[in-house]
């Protein structure tokens, strides 16, 4: 199956990037950092360009922080300068412009030598929908400007918005690419909440979710949903066992797999069971050593 999700206004706001480029030093690509690879969109190089660019590893305090630090490192290998943070708690926030003045630093060097005088950075700030533009934005900008919202495709226009005297950013809405052939970036778009629940169906979305947790943090897995599952148990006996755990029957006193997934889902979601990093390097890595 090919999901596709790819809304009118995403269209026109990839027409306004590409137009507004040329007014920008820089560009900020908002990354999930429980999914770093799965949410960068493979459009956004074609785009930018040249442009010189920062990645923000957003929701650092939902992910595994030892497989942040690899894909840290993964960003500098590639020469991208990344920063990771947590907008919604304020955590690293001096980062992201200390960021921007350090891809932009020979540019201005440039324009200083020419006798221009000094002007705030300009920021261009991208990334697909409910990754944190806007509270990253509310976080730098220090009030509510930026609207927000737990569902995806919430910004719908681009605006400029002033960071101190320093930094400028242009928000855009965000893009998500037209479709994915992979189904398992759509499973981790759907399990983070990038895309709409009704997009991709949620019961795949909680076995992927299950299954990964079970193949790395077992232990984990049966002390939060109080239960005792094996490492190759099927994931309909880890669905009844939650749905027995969590007392989620029906009339016919039968488990309700239903109100079991949307739990599974909701929960994983919200770091409910623990912090994981769905995209790891070294499967990338690996990936990219067989093509």
């Amino acid at each position: 199956m090919t999901i596709q999700w790819f809304p009118g206004h995403m269209a026109k706001a990839r027409r306004e990037v590409t137009e507004q480029l040329k007014m920008v030093d820089c560009v900020f690509e908002l990354l999930d950092a429980r999914i770093p690879y799965s949410s960068s969109n493979p459009m956004i190089s074609d785009i930018i360009k040249d442009k010189p660019r920062v990645v923000l590893l957003n929701k650092m305090d939902m992910a595994d922080p030892g497989e942040t630090k690899k894909w840290l490192q993964h960003f500098e290998a590639e020469g991208v300068y990344p920063v990771m943070l947590d907008a919604k708690n304020g955590k690293n926030l001096n980062m992201v412009v200390k960021a921007a003045e350090a891809v932009t630093k020979e540019k201005f060097e440039r324009l200083a030598a020419k006798g221009l005088r000094p002007r705030a950075i300009r920021a261009m700030i991208v990334g697909i929908p409910n990754v944190g533009k806007s509270t990253l934005i509310n976080r730098l900008a220090k009030k509510s400007i930026a609207k927000t919202g737990n569902t995806p495709g919430v910004t719908k226009k681009q605006q400029w918005i002033k960071v101190g005297k320093t930094l400028e950013l242009l928000d855009t809405p965000g893009i998500l690419w037209p479709k994915f052939e992979d189904q398992v970036v759509g499973k981790k778009l759907s399990l983070t909440g990038a895309i709409k629940d009704s997009i991709i169906h949620l019961d795949e979305v909680a076995i992927y979710g299950l299954e990964f947790i079970q193949q790395y943090e077992l232990e984990t897995l049966n002390k939060h949903y109080n239960i005792q599952v094996e490492a190759d148990s099927p994931y309909i006996d880890i669905f009844d066992a939650i749905g027995m755990s969590r007392g989620m029957k029906n009339k016919g006193n039968e488990i309700d797999y239903e109100s079991v997934v949307e739990l599974v889902v909701r929960e994983i979601r919200n770091a409910k069971v623990g912090r994981y990093t769905f995209d790891r390097v070294k499967e990338l890595e690996s990936t990219d050593e067989a093509e």
